[in-house]
């Protein structure tokens, strides 16, 4: 029988539920997946609280990899045996299962080079990474970035990725250990804003010019430091809400701070088109099987220890990436 983690209502980890369900035969365009590994992200805690709100009962988790079981009617991107690592929205939703359907559509063939263990930990992380990097901002070496949560997952591969490019990197930590991971990683300075003044440090490390971009994933906590942060016509991008959603706000504030550009991209919009997809992929994967960055999985949980997963996210107790191992 296989396994899944599903939950009934909106709320704290404790709704998650760690139950026996029944996995038929793919039917049209779907495969039937074991997985190996299943990826852990902060945005699974947004379904769960209800901050994206989904039809309920659901499935949990949106990434994993492991091996192609059955192929049904009209798929022809992949077939079975093959290695396939995979990360979306709600497409994807049920990745905390041993086994389950799922639409091939999503599916992306892993390179031999790269361990399930490694695609679940790096799938929407790197992909995240990759469309920051390069989509959002026309980078050249010199810029200087600042990166919040700049000891997570998404934050350990923007810096070993901002350092590919010659950028400066200011990332922001909530401890000394956290500070030690990032500079490890990549980051030229860190800033524990458990006891700086964020704005005013990164004011003081670029001379008072600011920085070029932020990174901010943080949300409600950061926003106006992140936007003080900035020098003028700087760019700030918003990719998450970890402290919660940032409240609206008079745009005008944009320009009082020096005429400043905003953006809250989201994934989906960036791995929309099948060729920027795998154009994005094969570049991660690529910088992976190199050794030009590395994937720090630093938690492994069982899959029916979903419930202190989360706890030890949402609580900044995890860094690097975090995996379920099946």
């Amino acid at each position: 029988m296989a396994k899944a983690v599903r939950f009934y209502e909106a709320g704290a980890p404790e709704v998650l539920r760690y139950e026996d369900i029944e996995v038929g035969e793919p039917g049209p365009g779907q495969v039937r997946l074991r997985h190996v590994a299943v990826g852990l992200n902060y945005a699974d805690t947004y379904f769960r609280n209800g901050t994206y709100p989904i039809p309920l009962p659901n499935g949990m988790g949106v990434e994993a990899s492991g091996v192609v079981q059955a192929v049904g009617p009209g798929v022809t991107n992949v077939v079975a045996g093959d290695r396939v690592t995979y990360t979306g929205f709600i497409n994807t939703l049920g990745a905390y299962s041993t086994e389950r359907l799922i639409p091939a559509e999503p599916l992306i063939k892993l390179p031999e080079a790269i361990a399930f263990e490694t695609a679940a930990a790096m799938t929407m992380r790197g992909l995240t990474s990759a469309y920051l990097m390069r989509r959002i901002h026309p980078f050249k070496a010199g810029d200087t970035v600042l990166l919040h949560a700049a000891a997570g997952g998404v934050g350990l591969i923007v810096s070993q990725w901002a350092k590919l490019l010659g950028l400066t990197v200011i990332g922001t930590v909530s401890t000394d250990k956290k500070a030690e991971v990032a500079r490890a990683h990549g980051c030229d300075y860190t800033i524990n804003y458990s006891r700086e003044d964020v704005a005013k440090r990164v004011r003081e490390l670029t001379e008072g010019v600011g920085v070029n971009v932020v990174f901010d994933s943080v949300g409600r906590s950061t926003f106006e430091a992140s936007l003080d942060s900035l020098k003028r016509r700087g760019l700030m991008v918003c990719v998450g809400t970890a402290s919660g959603t940032i409240p609206p706000f008079d745009p005008q504030i944009l320009a009082r701070k020096g005429s400043l550009y905003l953006t809250r991209p989201a994934l989906a919009d960036y791995i929309a088109d099948p060729a920027e997809k795998a154009a994005l992929a094969d570049e991660v994967f690529g910088h992976v099987a190199a050794g030009r960055i590395r994937i720090e999985i630093n938690q492994r949980y069982a899959l029916q220890d979903a419930v202190q997963a989360h706890r030890d996210l949402e609580s900044r107790k995890t860094t690097g990436s975090s995996i379920f191992v099946i």
